[in-house]
């Protein structure tokens, strides 16, 4: 499904092949790529993640705001985006399992209407029951303290999603 770039290979690249590229690295904002772009030429691969990784943390609180109200719910039952759905479906999050799926359904609920953003949790590697673990624990988080662990969770997904497209250096 993914490639593996080498920096001469991105650097190579059209503004559109590299938003084609690196556009769904931070879910449903290629705003991100789009801004890592600018920064070209890449030293190599790991420039290429800190230059997107640098457009999240320096886009302001809107815009991350944003950007963690735009990742899917855990265990949601409708479409997810391609890396979405291979992430849950890999921690176990797509199977009907309708005791479980109720209660994500009422942690996702509860979740959103705490802080007004949904739970993000890099599930690769995690069971369900551990991220049932992990929402219950979060959920008695302060908002500040929570939005701050979402956009730490959505730098791991991406870097997950980094190591797919780019390997390891």
């Amino acid at each position: 499904m993914t490639s593996r770039y080498k920096p001469d290979e991105i650097n190579n690249m059209d503004r559109q092949a590299f938003l084609a590229a690196f556009g769904a690295v931070f879910e449903a904002s290629p705003w991100a790529a789009e801004a890592a772009w600018q920064s070209r030429p890449f030293r190599n691969t790991a420039h290429v993640a800190e230059a997107l990784f640098e457009a999240v943390r320096s886009a302001g609180p809107e815009r991350q705001l944003a950007l963690l109200q735009a990742h899917p719910e855990l265990g949601a039952r409708k479409p997810l985006a391609a890396f979405s759905a291979r992430e849950q479906a890999g921690a176990g999050l797509q199977r009907e399992q309708d005791d479980q799926s109720a209660l994500l359904t009422d942690l996702n609920r509860r979740y959103r209407e705490k802080f007004g953003f949904p739970f993000i949790l890099a599930v690769k590697g995690i069971n369900p029951d551990k991220i049932i673990t992990r929402f219950r624990e979060r959920l008695e988080n302060d908002p500040e303290h929570e939005f701050n662990e979402c956009l730490e969770q959505v730098f791991r997904i991406a870097a997950y999603r980094l190591e797919d497209l780019l390997g390891s250096e």
